[in-house]
């Protein structure tokens, strides 16, 4: 992919103007540089979704109802969840995966930081995602939630090797993934932090999503998940706890001492019936995600400031709840050395320009992918065409899983 080397968006109806330059926002653009104009527009940064299964992106697309209905979180993952990564091919990953992008950055989300879990497509599995991500112009965090769920160890040791298969590029970084602590061996949790560690990285895992995550690892001695993982060296500085619903205020801290992010997944969390992570208002590295759902960033936001208001937590409810979507910056700026506040020098050069609160034009490091409302790097109605039609192919897949 070809970067524009500078770019000047604006000035707005503000005044703001930001010049990006190799992808970063700069002082000021060379002489001449090209000018992206938005005199009746906004300019704002692009959002981070912190926390997604691109994977997951053709379930809206008619999706079968499983059969019994689950009755609780671990029946939801076995007779949904788990059955649909299972039936993943090599295209459905890729015709979902378009069509879930594009849909991210015509709702102006610049970055995805990506889950993913394919047990029957391990090998290449991050590579279609990669190429991707780059084709359509997206800044993107990878992993493979290695799990032995399915085949045991063999799989998790496979899944951890694909975490390796990720090479830094402008807008692409790797992490290592696990699934959930109640899946995997402490052998493979280990591996994972021992992994990250000499890759440069950290982890990115489900934790306490449910009191099912808690009562496996009491099982196994331990206090919870959360000290699982901190007993056998994988919660490496920088890593990603994804939900964190029962974990108490005490645990959160504790986290956040050793250096973890959380992403708090409020709809996700209400549609599983899993609770709402209030404790999570200890603590300010708190970022938001979607979980595999829309990546409409604005959507989670005012789900999350409503489920707040239901719950009671007034750190959150409300406006404030704007502080997880500024949380979710700098954590991406972390994984890509960047400045952790948007649109100051040296951050990343990913920028939002809206009109009367209508996404007009995206761009992500310095390269323009949408202009006028429509995406510029590929067929944004040919995407979601293939992907309703590689959904029924994968419904029919689903039936023999």
């Amino acid at each position: 992919m070809t970067h524009a080397t500078a770019l000047v968006i604006g000035p707005d109806r503000h005044g703001r103007r930001v010049a990006i330059v190799d992808g970063v926002v700069a002082r000021e653009a060379p002489a001449g540089t090209p000018v992206l104009s938005c005199p009746d527009g906004e300019i704002a940064p692009g959002h981070v979704c912190a926390h997604t299964h691109i994977y997951s992106a053709l379930a809206p697309y008619g999706m079968p109802k499983p059969e019994p209905a689950p009755e609780n979180f671990v029946q939801i993952l076995e007779r949904v969840w788990w059955r649909l990564d299972r039936a993943i091919d090599a295209e459905t990953l890729r015709a979902g995966a378009r069509d879930y992008v594009a849909k991210a950055l015509l709702a102006g989300t610049t970055t995805l930081i990506d889950h993913h879990e394919s047990p029957n497509l391990i090998e290449g599995s991050l590579e279609v995602l990669r190429d991707v991500t780059t084709e359509l112009g997206i800044r993107a965090v990878l992993c493979f939630g290695a799990t032995e769920r399915n085949f045991g160890r063999d799989e998790a040791v496979r899944g951890l090797a694909e975490n390796r298969t990720v090479v830094a590029a402008p807008l692409l970084r790797g992490m290592v993934g696990l699934h959930a602590s109640f899946t995997v061996s402490d052998e493979t949790i280990a591996e994972a932090g021992d992994l990250a560690r000499a890759l440069g990285t950290a982890v990115h895992v489900h934790v306490a999503e449910d009191m099912a995550d808690v009562a496996d690892a009491m099982r196994r001695g331990y206090d919870g998940p959360l000290e699982r993982l901190i007993a056998l060296g994988a919660l490496v500085p920088g890593s990603i706890i994804a939900h964190g619903v029962h974990l108490d205020a005490a645990q959160v801290r504790l986290a956040a001492r050793n250096g973890a992010w959380f992403v708090q997944n409020p709809r996700s969390n209400e549609g599983n019936r899993v609770g709402y992570a209030g404790n999570l208002s200890q603590v300010s590295t708190v970022a938001l995600g979607v979980d595999g759902w829309d990546p409409d960033m604005a959507v989670e936001q005012a789900a999350l400031a409503r489920l707040a208001q239901e719950n009671d937590d007034d750190a959150v409810a409300g406006l404030r709840a704007a502080t997880r979507l500024a949380a979710g910056h700098a954590l991406m700026a972390e994984r890509f050395g960047l400045h952790p506040e948007p649109l100051t020098v040296g951050a990343a050069g990913d920028v939002v320009v809206r009109r009367g609160g209508t996404v007009e034009h995206v761009v992500v490091g310095g390269r323009p992918v949408v202009l006028d409302g429509h995406l510029v790097t590929g067929d944004a109605a040919a995407f979601e065409a293939a992907a309703r039609a590689e959904a029924v192919r994968l419904w029919d897949r689903l039936k023999n899983v």
